[in-house]
């Protein structure tokens, strides 16, 4: 059954060190895609998102734009970030493991979200949601985001590796019932 993402109860966050002593977090604000979640046969589920990277947001507009620019994601040229899984893994009835493919700047590499299954409600207007957690940990030279700066104390700017955290909620969707009569017009 095709689930589709609630954009407005959902985020896509990621973490990076900063100069080596702190972390920057950023999200993404612009997203689409659609679950495949088979609720009787986790295996069979499938995922496939769509990111537009000129919706990064660090909190930072000088900080974005450079993220936007062809020393990061290169918005322009490359749109869009995706993600397709190839595999679901179910470990128990709430934990599994999500793979798939990465793809940032035409460059793909398989990554894997650990993933939490958070349950599913009835909202009061009548549609069915799930929720869903996930995680992961990518080095950003993989995908040519080899940018950065070095430190006059030792280090650099910009850490390589990148922490994702997804807060997902999807909304089943229920095909329309069409009557024999509606069918025959």
């Amino acid at each position: 059954m095709t689930w589709k993402i609630d954009n407005a109860h959902t985020v896509i966050e990621f973490a990076v060190r900063h100069m080596m002593i702190s972390t920057v977090r950023g999200r993404f604000e612009r997203f689409d895609g659609n679950v495949d979640f088979n609720e009787t046969n986790t295996a069979s589920s499938s995922v496939d998102v769509r990111i537009e990277t000129a919706s990064i947001n660090t909190n930072e507009p000088q900080r974005d734009n450079h993220l936007r620019s062809a020393d990061f994601f290169e918005s322009e040229k490359y749109p869009y970030l995706t993600f397709k899984s190839t595999r679901v893994e179910q470990l128990d009835d709430t934990t599994g493991r999500i793979y798939g493919d990465l793809t940032i700047r035409n460059i793909t590499h398989p990554v894997v979200l650990e993933t939490e299954y958070n349950g599913q409600a009835r909202s009061p207007w009548g549609k069915f949601s799930a929720g869903f957690t996930a995680n992961t940990k990518i080095n950003r030279k993989d995908w040519n985001l080899v940018w950065n700066q070095t430190l006059e104390t030792g280090g650099v700017l910009v850490g390589d590796d990148i922490k994702i955290h997804i807060e997902l909620e999807v909304i089943k969707e229920i095909p329309e019932v069409v009557s024999a009569s509606e069918r025959n017009n």
